[in-house]
């Protein structure tokens, strides 16, 4: 009768048991739809900036700016995400005066990676 070691019965177990075992997904959200959208011109100003990521977002430590060409902030701080759908979070602004804004944005993907960006859209009546 061959010898078995411990070795020799201990790997295909691992094997089979890494093939079995579900494997959580590693991906960091990636913004994937804003309204206004990237490099848009807008000819009114939007009551809320809209985001969409590819996955949902943790609900802590996210963040969403609005600034003017001048550096200041516009938007109200009251950065949201939606309760049904947790890919999406919004915030609101006052009216915009014509000229060109940038977003920033901050959020936790639940992989737990923090993943940032900005875009540019103009308003011009």
């Amino acid at each position: 009768m061959p010898k078995l070691t411990i070795r020799k019965i201990i790997t295909p177990v691992l094997l089979i048991a890494g093939l079995l075992l579900p494997v959580p997904g590693l991906a960091h959200a990636i913004l994937v739809k804003s309204q206004p959208a990237k490099d848009e011109i807008v000819k009114q100003s939007p009551k809320q900036i809209d985001l969409w990521f590819n996955d949902a977002v943790q609900s802590e430590y996210k963040a969403l700016a609005v600034i003017d060409s001048s550096g200041k902030r516009v938007d109200n701080h009251d950065v949201e995400q939606t309760l049904t759908d947790g890919s999406h979070i919004h915030a609101s602004v006052a009216d915009l005066v014509p000229g060109k804004y940038t977003v920033r944005y901050r959020v936790v993907s639940q992989d737990s990676h923090i993943v940032t960006g900005k875009f540019d859209f103009t308003v011009n009546p």
